[in-house]
C-alpha cells in the first residue's frame, strides 16, 4: 500500500504525488495537524481555518476515489518522522509520496522523514508540484540563483517555449479499502475561528478554485493589465489563497492563461502576459527561498541593510496595525486585511513602504503582521514583497523610490470608492477631500478619524538619510513597480 502525505496540495486534480502514488497501487492519504509549528510560523487563524475547510472538501473528493483520508497530530514538525513511521508500520505501507515544499524548516522536516523511513526500508518519494521549475534548474551562466526577476523570467520563457509543464491526470477510482476516513476537525486550539463573512469570501474546495480561474480567464484576464492596480475594481483573480493552500496548481493557472491567449507567453493579449508574469514572480520568490536560505531566517537579502537604524516606535506600529494612521488609503487597506484576510497587491506595496520608509519601522514587523492575518500568507511571496518594498531584498525598489500614499491614493482610487467602502466615516467627503482629510483643517468633521501620525515630507527625508548612512550602500534596479 502507498501513502500520500498531503501538505500544501489540497486537491485531487493535477496533484503529482497523489497521481504517482495511485499509479503504483492502492493508496491512503494522511494530513498532519501541526498547531505548534503553525504558531511558530505565524500562520493566520483564517488560513488554518481555510486549510481545514479545504480538507473537509478534499475528504469527499478522495472518498469518491475510495482513498481514505487520515488525520494525525504532529504538533511540531520534529515529530513528523515518528508519526509517519508509526502509521506506515500500522498500515504496512511500502512507500510515502509527497510534493516538495520550500523553506528551511520544510526542507529539514522532509529530509528527516525520508531518512527515518529509508532506515526502515520504506520508500520516500518527493515530487515537483507547487512550482513550474525545480529550484536549482533555472540558474545564471555561472550556476547561481538569479537575483533579478527580469533575467529569471527570460530563462523561464526559454524553458516554457521548449517544453510546457504538463498537467497530471487525476487518479482512477480504486477498489475500496477496509480503512475509514477520519473526521476533519472544524477548529484547532490556539487559532480563533474567523467570522462567517470572511469564510463566505473564501469558499473551500477545488470546484470553487476552478470556478474562479475559469471566470477570471473568461471575463477578466483581458483587462488584468489595465485594472489590476485599482483596488475598487475586481481586477485580480482572487486565486492567491487557493494557490497558497494548493487547492489549485500553478500549472492549471498557466494552461488556462495560455489557452486564453492562443498559447502565447510574450505576445498576444497583454492581460494574459501580465498575469503569467505574476505566476513567475511567485516562482521567483520560491527559488530565492531555496537559493538564499537566509531569507527564511528573517535576514535581509542585502546584508548592508542589516545596519539600518530602524526606529522603535510601538505607538506608530500599533496605529498602522489598527488602521489608525490618519492616511485614508493606508487605513482602508489595513481594514481590508483585518476583515477579509486579504489585501489588494498594489496596496500591499503602499502600506509596506509607508511602514518601512515613512515610519522607518523594521520590515520584519510588517512581514510578521501580514502572515498573522493573510489567508494567502506564503513565506516566499510575503518575504519577497516586504523586502522589495523596504529596499532590503533581491531586485528591490531603489531606496530613493518611496511611494507617496496620497498620490498613490489619487491615482489608483481617484473616486475614493475603495476608501469610502472601508472607511465609512469619510463617506461625506468629496473625491478630492477623501484622500487627505487633514488638509481640510477645522472644516473636517469626522471626530472618529485621527489626524496623520507622520508628516510625509519630513519622514521621507528621514528615510533617505537613514539609507544614505549605510556603510556600503548599493542602489538596486527595480522592475516590479
Amino acid at each position: 500500500m502507498q501513502l500520500i502525505w498531503l501538505r500544501s496540495d489540497l486537491r485531487v486534480h493535477d496533484n503529482t504525488a497523489l497521481s504517482a502514488a495511485a499509479a503504483v497501487g492502492p493508496c491512503v492519504a494522511v494530513y498532519l495537524l501541526s498547531p505548534q509549528q503553525w504558531l511558530e510560523h505565524d500562520d493566520a487563524p483564517c488560513k488554518v481555518d481555510f486549510w481545514l475547510r479545504n480538507l473537509h472538501e478534499l475528504k469527499h473528493a478522495l472518498g469518491e476515489l475510495n482513498i481514505p483520508l487520515l488525520i494525525r497530530e504532529a504538533p511540531h514538525w520534529d515529530e513528523a518522522p515518528k508519526v509517519l513511521l508509526d502509521l506506515c508500520r500500522a498500515l504496512n505501507i511500502e512507500a510515502v509520496h509527497f510534493n516538495e515544499e520550500y523553506g528551511i524548516h520544510e526542507s529539514r522536516r522532509d529530509a528527516a522523514v525520508a531518512e527515518t523511513l529509508n532506515a526502515q526500508d520504506i520508500g520516500a518519494h518527493s515530487y515537483l508540484d507547487q512550482l513550474l521549475f525545480k529550484p536549482g534548474s533555472v540558474l545564471t551562466r555561472t550556476g547561481t540563483y538569479f537575483q533579478v526577476f527580469s533575467q529569471f523570467r527570460k530563462v523561464c520563457y526559454e524553458r516554457l517555449h521548449r517544453s510546457l509543464p504538463r498537467l497530471v491526470s487525476a487518479p482512477m477510482k480504486q477498489a475500496p479499502l477496509s480503512i475509514a476516513s477520519d473526521e476533519v476537525p472544524t477548529r484547532i486550539k490556539g487559532f480563533a475561528p474567523p467570522t462567517d463573512s470572511l469564510r463566505a469570501l473564501w469558499p473551500a474546495g477545488e470546484v470553487e478554485a476552478r470556478r474562479r480561474l475559469d471566470t477570471f480567464v473568461d471575463a477578466q484576464i483581458d483587462y488584468y493589465q489595465s485594472e489590476r492596480d485599482f483596488p475598487a475594481k475586481p481586477g485580480t483573480s482572487q486565486l492567491s489563497a487557493y494557490l497558497a493552500a494548493g487547492v489549485i496548481s500553478p500549472r492549471q493557472c498557466l494552461h488556462a492563461a495560455l489557452q486564453s491567449n492562443q498559447g502565447e507567453f510574450e505576445s498576444g493579449k497583454v492581460g494574459a502576459v501580465t498575469w503569467i508574469n505574476e505566476l513567475l514572480w511567485r516562482e521567483f520568490y520560491k527559488h530565492i527561498l531555496v537559493g538564499y536560505p537566509k531569507v527564511s531566517r528573517h535576514r535581509a537579502f542585502r546584508p548592508e541593510t542589516e545596519a539600518l537604524a530602524w526606529r522603535d516606535a510601538p505607538a506608530e506600529l500599533a496605529a498602522w496595525q489598527q488602521a489608525r494612521t490618519g492616511l485614508p488609503i493606508i487605513d482602508a487597506a489595513m481594514r481590508q486585511l483585518l476583515e477579509t484576510g486579504w489585501m489588494h497587491n498594489r496596496l500591499r506595496m503602499v502600506v509596506a513602504m509607508f511602514l518601512t520608509k515613512n515610519l522607518l519601522i523594521d520590515w520584519r514587523e510588517g512581514e510578521r503582521f501580514f502572515m498573522r492575518h493573510l489567508i494567502d500568507g506564503d513565506l516566499a511571496a510575503n518575504n519577497g514583497g516586504w523586502q522589495w518594498s523596504s529596499s532590503t531584498g533581491t531586485d528591490s525598489a531603489p531606496y530613493f523610490r518611496i511611494f507617496n500614499p496620497l498620490s498613490q491614493s489619487e491615482k489608483f482610487d481617484a473616486e475614493g470608492v475603495f476608501i469610502k467602502h472601508w472607511l465609512p466615516e469619510l463617506a461625506g467627503l468629496n473625491k478630492k477631500q477623501v484622500h487627505n482629510p487633514a488638509h481640510l483643517g477645522d472644516l473636517f468633521s469626522a471626530p472618529d478619524y485621527p489626524p496623520p501620525i507622520v508628516d510625509l515630507n519630513t519622514s521621507r527625508a528621514r528615510a533617505l538619510a537613514a539609507f544614505k548612512d549605510l556603510p556600503s550602500r548599493q542602489s538596486a534596479g527595480g522592475d516590479h513597480e
